[in-house]
């Protein structure tokens, strides 16, 4: 049903006709797709009861959701290149296709016994809360501690905290909370949502930096790219043996460790940084996170019983989706709050001015209808602006991957990856014999 809605769904993006209608239909495109990752993960807890096995299936999970993401770009990008906008999503059609076809065939059915009913309140009062919250942060970074930011923050705290009051009280909760009594999964979810966070926004907007500040096109941008899903497809099938033969704590930690170095070198970025040092920056970031998220989404996987797992998987994409939603805004602000300070030539008017310090892209429109140089120190000032931004948000995720490393440290002591029956009755063996 997801597969089929995506594909759907992504008709009506492609022929959208205003942004207003871009919105509505990316938004129900989220709720299609939002089916099918908890639902690829639940499978795999339920087809592999061996722990070694579902180690390894997780890890190839892992390995084609950032193959995935990879790809994705590079076709994007050639389909920009080549045909209009709307090809991008048109692509999803033979994909989704694909998938009911083959899935229809090959996949195991699994569901929960006594799943419950779908709480429609709960369901409003989350998203409800995280708009308003998401809102507050974007707001508050761009005009300051306004009335409408003060009572959206206010507004989504409290609807946020009815749904958690929610939950607790229902007898089948739409998210079970009490799954967070399990110290290692909530540690997994935690490191996960602050991992996002610090990635989410910083990859974004390094994107355009490729694009709009190096001159790059948007095939050249998503094959510059490439390095962190290389990265993140190696260390994600062999995460699993990795923490077996060190430690949960130690693989998650370590990889979340190298992906805060990777973003602390962006700091140093410059509009003609050299891919001699971009490339191996996103190698890093590919492998830290790679190796982190395979093992949590095994950890968080492991924690809880096969019924529960469509919950568990629900829990940890919420993670990712909330992760990704405050890192754009949250990192977004700041890009945005540094970029529009930026001085403007003497020639712009004053309508030009606001449009340009609105975003990068806009910026080089309004240079384009400018004479000479006045166009030139327009987008250089602009292009600028939108790299110290950058850095500043770099600097940030930094400290915000950091501290998500040290957390995982701690939260994660003691965790560690199943054993196969087999082979934890040869481990109780050997000392006896």
């Amino acid at each position: 049903m997801g597969s089929a809605a995506f594909g759907l769904v992504s008709v009506g993006t492609a022929y959208a006709h205003s942004a207003e209608a871009m919105i509505v239909w990316r938004a129900l495109l989220g709720v299609a797709g939002a089916t099918l990752m908890p639902s690829t993960l639940a499978l795999i807890r339920n087809i592999f009861p061996d722990p070694r096995e579902r180690s390894f299936a997780v890890g190839v999970w892992a390995a084609m959701t950032s193959a995935g993401a990879a790809v994705g770009p590079v076709v994007g990008g050639f389909l920009l290149e080549h045909f209009w906008w709307g090809s991008v999503f048109l692509i999803n059609l033979p994909v989704m296709a694909v998938l009911l076809v083959v899935g229809a065939r090959v996949l195991p059915e699994s569901r929960n016994p006594a799943p419950g009913p779908w709480d429609l309140p709960s369901v409003l009062l989350s998203m409800a809360g995280i708009v308003a919250v998401v809102y507050a942060v974007k707001e508050g970074a761009l005009h300051g501690a306004r009335l409408d930011v003060l009572g959206a923050a206010v507004a989504g705290v409290l609807l946020l905290a009815v749904f958690v009051r929610r939950q607790l009280r229902l007898p089948a909760p739409l998210l079970n909370m009490r799954l967070f009594r399990h110290r290692g999964f909530s540690g997994a979810v935690l490191a996960d949502l602050l991992t996002i966070l610090g990635l989410a926004g910083l990859i974004f907007f390094l994107s355009q930096f490729l694009q709009l500040v190096q001159g790059r096109s948007p095939l050249e941008a998503g094959i510059a790219e490439l390095p962190a899903a290389l990265g993140s497809v190696t260390a994600g099938l062999l995460a699993g043996r990795i923490a077996r033969r060190t430690s949960v704590r130690g693989a998650v930690s370590v990889g979340l460790a190298a992906v805060a170095v990777a973003m602390g070198s962006c700091a140093w970025l410059a509009q003609d940084t050299g891919y001699w040092l971009l490339g191996p920056v996103l190698l890093l970031v590919g492998v830290g996170a790679g190796l982190a998220f395979t093992v949590t989404a095994d950890v968080i996987l492991s924690s809880v019983p096969k019924e529960e797992a469509g919950a568990a998987s629900a829990v940890s994409e919420t993670a990712y989706e909330l992760g990704v939603a405050l890192g754009i805004a949250v990192l977004g602000s700041i890009v945005t709050g540094v970029y529009r300070g930026f001085a403007l030539p003497p020639q712009v008017s004053d309508a030009a001015a606001e449009e340009a310090r609105g975003s990068l892209g806009a910026a080089a429109e309004v240079a384009a209808t400018l004479p000479g140089q006045a166009g030139d120190a327009l987008l250089d000032a602009a292009r600028e602006a939108f790299t110290d931004g950058l850095r500043a948000a770099a600097s940030l995720s930094a400290v915000v991957l950091a501290a998500a490393a040290v957390l995982a440290w701690y939260l994660l002591r003691g965790q560690r990856l199943e054993e196969s029956p087999a082979k934890a009755t040869e481990q109780v063996a050997e000392p006896v014999a």
